[in-house]
């Protein structure tokens, strides 16, 4: 059984960093970060593939960096520079198959963490 779990979440001043982590179990598959904030639909912000090939949507680039250690079967998403709106419920997820470039779509994933929150004040 694949399972995915989040941590490091928390409440922060904007311009402050955070780190999230994500353990997985299973093999090294493509894995992804996305977000959800209230009323808004969710979000892919970063995407890594197994080897380490990465993509990060605009809004997040030069600020978040997504990475992973295939032998802590845990993956990782530092928060740098944070902003009021990147505040929403932070969520791992990992898809079968090949690694897909451009924006991840949730649906291409088929397995997803409970999901960790991230509040930025002003």
């Amino acid at each position: 059984q694949k399972r995915l779990v989040e941590s490091g979440g928390g409440s922060v001043q904007a311009g402050d960093s955070l780190s999230l982590a994500c353990a997985f179990s299973g093999p090294s598959y493509p894995m992804a970060w996305f977000r959800q904030a209230p009323g808004k639909e969710r979000e892919g912000v970063a995407s890594i593939s197994s080897g380490g090939r990465t993509y990060y949507t605009d809004s997040v680039k030069e600020r978040f960096s997504i990475s992973r250690d295939n032998t802590k079967n845990t993956m990782y998403l530092q928060l740098n520079s944070l902003k009021v709106e990147d505040t929403a419920m932070y969520y791992c997820a990992a898809r079968e198959g090949v690694y897909r470039t451009g924006s991840p779509r949730p649906t291409d994933y088929k397995y997803w963490g409970q999901g960790t929150q991230v509040t930025v004040s002003s």
